[in-house]
């Protein structure tokens, strides 16, 4: 398991308003446990099933094939129930085994449906058998609804149906009562009621001797009584009886089932659990689709490589207000393992630094990160945190003596597979004591290979970078002209903390900041100028790379919009061709089939005609049309070999092919439809829907 340090470190990286996040995305009871109950693991081969259990599941959210994992009832104490000899369960409680035994179903369905995918969520299952007697025995007495069925046992049949007749003759006796009684004036307004579940007529007090029966009770004023009619007592009675006769009969029946399905427990129980695990991934899956969250690339090795990450709680809040988020990309490996990261107060050094933490926990504990899929995350054994004011009353420590009794724990138990965060380092005590104890802090750091993030404005700490193997530094960007922070972590140099930039914006008065710089020393403010300057630039140069990117991303649009327009237009070449060619087949068609008929015609008439010369003139009529056809293909095949057809409506200037004999002209007129087409010197009008658009091809010279 991860070690994590101090006690506080979830609430120091926000982890648990993850938590919180992702048990409202649960509906069960046993994956809110899972949850409340959640761990951060430090082999590698826990995590990546966790994280690709968690994919799997977020690529069926919001599609037509969903995951049907619908229960949702905690059953915890009706398994241990059946596992209690004569347990006797609820017609509601057994109904709930068969929906969960169902379900059980469902799921195994549609893995079925799904071959060869979602490995990771089907292996989960993969020692669930499905037992359908466990419906089929829960469904032959109790009906959709919880009630135990009439057709449940024979003797309950038989009660069901005398106690309908009895409670019909009981209504009809008892009506007949309450319009004698009211007919003759001696019932009250509210005419009937219910007393110690029995049936009562409501009378006028005054004439409650004239009503035969058993008095049940009188309302709080004594103006009127309650009285069950002499003639319904026994059929009271009955219904009474056979009520009771039936409860015991159900109960038998609930016993009975109980004991039926108890040989079943360690299945159900099995079947419970696994959909509270499916309904606990399902959770995470959700979560992960609120924060375009994704799986990063592993490694056995600890490291932190990351691309275009945010922090999921501003990414949220973000969302919410309708702002950006400014991604981070930073790496820790062996060759870069600690980075100081420094630059103006309120610039964002805090949140980038709990971002790297918080997306590490979230990792480690199985929950897919708002990165880039391209982004590399290994494992670490320890992750310990110094973030804010860690000062104790009870112990009576000082701001800066709980931050060296920090800073000992570190030092003492560091390692190679730490992951370490400290704010403001070297905070709380004399700058020139303080700086010195960081820098030495650092580079005992630095020697026991542990990786880390680490905000100063302490400028030796800064300059370490070229002096100590392993450190580099990250500023964060800050606008001068503005006086705003830009939330952009810049990786490779230090940042200035515009100690006199934000002074000189803030109107303080020029004669104490210019004895400010008097008394600051030349060194450290040359250097802090320096470091400003060249942020400053490095802003510039951000605006110009950002508007090189957009251009270029224009140029692709306009590009891939180019090609869609060059492939639009083949397309329909291509079209009018297939056009042409079939209407050219369908003409030749028809005269083949004409001939045919014709020449039938020939062979009939010449047999029975005794002008054989006129026969013999018609067989030439027809030999005569076949060549010309032959004609035209002939010219057609010339046609291909010299032009291609463009398709597009004809205009003046444009050669056009004439359809039948395939002569190509120049159309030097348009006349509504019709057109004036020059052939060599002679101009021809003819219909323009005869003639298609035509361009000569280009003939490639060959090199020798």
């Amino acid at each position: 398991m991860l070690q994590l340090y101090p006690a506080q470190a979830l609430d120091q990286l926000e982890f648990n308003k993850i938590r919180l996040l992702l048990l409202q995305k649960c509906r069960t009871d046993a994956a809110r446990k899972r949850v409340e109950e959640l761990r951060f693991h430090t082999r590698l081969e826990y995590v990546s099933m966790a994280l690709e259990q968690t994919l799997e599941y977020k690529s069926t959210l919001g599609g037509s094939g969903a995951f049907p994992n619908d229960f949702t009832r905690n059953v915890e104490r009706e398994l241990k129930m059946l596992s209690i000899t004569n347990a006797i369960l609820k017609g509601e409680e057994l109904l709930a085994f068969r929906n969960l035994a169902l379900c059980i179903r469902d799921i195994l369905t549609w893995f079925k449906n799904h071959d060869q995918m979602f490995p990771q969520l089907r292996a989960l299952a993969e020692k669930i058998v499905y037992e359908k007697e466990i419906a089929l025995i829960i469904s032959a007495v109790i009906d959709d609804s919880g009630q135990v069925k009439d057709n449940a046992s024979q003797a309950l049949m038989q009660i069901r149906v005398d106690l309908d007749r009895t409670r019909q003759q009981l209504r009809k006796t008892f009506e007949g009562i309450l319009r004698k009684l009211n007919k003759q004036g001696y019932l009250a307004d509210i005419s009937e009621s219910f007393l110690s579940g029995r049936r009562t007529v409501a009378v006028f007090a005054e004439h409650k001797r004239i009503v035969k029966g058993i008095l049940h009770g009188e309302s709080d004023t004594s103006k009127t009584v309650f009285i069950e009619p002499e003639e319904t007592i026994e059929l009271n009675n009955e219904v009474s009886s056979l009520e009771r006769a039936e409860h015991r009969e159900i109960q038998r029946i609930l016993a009975q089932t109980t004991s039926k399905l108890s040989v079943y427990q360690p299945q159900l129980d099995a079947y419970y659990h696994l959909t509270g695990l499916y309904d606990f991934i399902r959770a995470k899956a959700l979560l992960a689709q609120d924060l375009n969250a994704d799986m990063p690339r592993l490694s056995q090795h600890p490291v932190t490589d990351l691309v275009k990450a945010v922090h999921p709680l501003l990414l949220l809040h973000n969302k919410q207000a309708g702002k950006p988020v400014i991604p981070l990309n930073v790496t820790l490996d062996r060759q870069n393992r600690i980075l100081m990261i420094s630059g103006p107060n309120a610039g964002g050094k805090t949140v980038s630094m709990k971002t790297v933490g918080l997306l590490q926990l979230m990792l480690q504990a199985g929950l897919l990160v708002p990165v880039d899929p391209q982004s590399e995350m290994g494992i670490f054994k320890q992750m310990m945190i110094h973030i804010g004011d860690t000062q104790s009353i009870e112990n009576e420590l000082s701001t800066y003596s709980a931050h060296l009794r920090d800073m000992k724990y570190f030092l003492d138990f560091a390692n190679g597979k730490t992951l370490f965060f400290i704010d403001e380092l070297g905070s709380g005590s004399d700058p020139n004591l303080g700086g010195a104890f960081a820098e030495a802090i650092v580079e005992e750091l630095a020697s026991k290979k542990a990786l880390g993030i680490i905000t100063t404005h302490y400028l030796n700490l800064k300059v370490m970078a070229g002096k100590v193997a392993g450190i580099f530094n990250g500023a964060m960007a800050f606008d001068e002209q503005k006086l705003e922070p830009l939330y952009q972590l810049n990786i490779g140099k230090p940042g200035s903390s515009y100690t006199f930039a934000i002074a000189q914006r803030s109107e303080l008065s020029p004669k104490v900041i210019d004895r400010a710089r008097q008394l600051t020393e030349r060194g450290h403010f040359k250097l802090d100028k320096m470091l400003y300057q060249t942020e400053q630039q490095s802003v510039r140069l951000g605006d110009k790379e950002k508007q090189l990117d957009r251009l270029i991303r224009k140029n692709e649009e306009l590009q891939e919009q180019y090609e869609d327009l060059i492939d639009k237009e083949r397309l329909k070449q291509h079209y009018e061709t297939l056009k042409l060619q079939n209407k050219i087949k369908k003409e030749e068609l028809d005269y083949l089939r004409d001939t045919e008929r014709k020449f039938k015609q020939i062979i009939h008439d010449w047999k029975k005609s005794e002008n054989k010369q006129e026969v013999i003139q018609s067989a030439e009529k027809i030999l005569f049309r076949k060549k010309q056809i032959e004609q035209n293909e002939s010219a057609a095949r010339k046609a291909d070999k010299k032009f291609k057809i463009t398709g597009r409506a004809p205009q003046e200037g444009d050669l056009l092919r004439n359809t039948t004999n395939h002569q190509v002209g120049r159309l030097v007129e348009i006349k509504g439809k019709k057109g004036v087409v020059k052939i060599g010197q002679m101009p021809f009008t003819v219909t323009l829907e005869e003639w298609i658009t035509v361009e000569e091809k280009k003939i490639q010279k060959t090199k020798k």
